[in-house]
């Protein structure tokens, strides 16, 4: 009897396209199944073993570092600008004080960061309520709606020149003009536990690799493959995908590992994890 294929997360944004789009076509074969999940419902299985590889949040890693690896010279963030993770307010942001701020339960790095960044960086003290802010980016109007909320993905894409929410803070902006560093986002990591127990054939590092490395080379057929699955321009699409960063190395590491001590020092985690690289197979 064949045994199953290990379980590989994928997070269903089009940030992720560049890592995925050739391992979805057959262009890089590969023996994952491919799982799909908003980030947060990656953290839980990942958390509980269901998968053996996933792109994961970065906060998620830094809250039970003994039960993964990373994988090497990996990641999503951005040097600057990410334009996929946006503050958007009926105010600036300096007036903000007092106000409430509206998060969704989908993105748990971005949140933590929003709380650095609000509290220490733009020195404003705000309430955080946890919702749903599509409804409140297409009823802005609607009683109870929030002074501001934290929009990540697609739908922070879709909210740039609001009407209502017209003022847009990027975090990964705000970060490098904080630190000067770069911000990484999300992690790709391995499941300690389920690679013991369903095996790995294949070094998901190597497969994951092989999926960017493509995306870079034939970056004419990846803007095609997102036109048709996106309602994006070409040239917005570039603009994206320029301001994103698919590195792991020593810069990123170093902003890695600030937002690690950072929010140890703020007490969201109980002290800043140590980088465990995944050793291959």
């Amino acid at each position: 009897m064949a045994q199953p294929k290990p379980r590989m997360g994928r997070i269903e944004y089009l940030n992720v396209l560049p890592i995925y789009h050739a391992l979805e076509t057959g262009r890089v074969p590969h023996g994952y199944e491919l799982v799909y999940g908003q980030p947060s419902a990656l953290n839980a299985m990942m958390q509980n073993g269901e998968l053996a590889v996933a792109s994961t949040s970065s906060v998620e890693y830094a809250r039970r570092p003994e039960k993964y690896w990373i994988l090497p010279d990996l990641a999503i963030g951005s040097y600057g600008t990410v334009l996929s993770v946006l503050l958007v307010s009926r105010c600036p942001v300096a007036d903000l004080d007092g106000k409430t701020v509206l998060v969704s339960t989908a993105t748990h790095t971005s949140v933590t960061l929003l709380k650095l960044l609000l509290k220490d960086h733009a020195r404003v003290s705000v309430k955080f309520e946890t919702g749903n802010t599509a409804e409140y980016l297409t009823m802005p109007d609607k009683p109870g709606a929030p002074a501001a909320m934290l929009v990540i993905g697609d739908e922070a894409l879709r909210s740039r020149n609001h009407p209502v929410y017209s003022h847009m803070w990027d975090l990964g902006e705000e970060w490098l003009a904080w630190t000067g560093l770069p911000f990484t986002f999300g992690l790709w990591v391995v499941s300690r536990d389920a690679a013991k127990r369903q095996g790995l054939a294949e070094d998901p590092a190597h497969v994951l690799h092989a999926g960017r490395d493509w995306s870079y080379a034939n970056m004419d057929t990846l803007l095609a493959a997102a036109q048709e699955r996106y309602p994006y321009s070409r040239e917005a699409l570039i603009e994206y995908f320029h301001c994103l960063s698919y590195k792991l190395g020593d810069l990123e590491q170093q902003g890695l590992r600030l937002f690690y001590d950072r929010l140890a020092a703020a007490g969201e985690i109980p002290k800043a994890p140590d980088l465990a690289f995944w050793p291959g197979i």
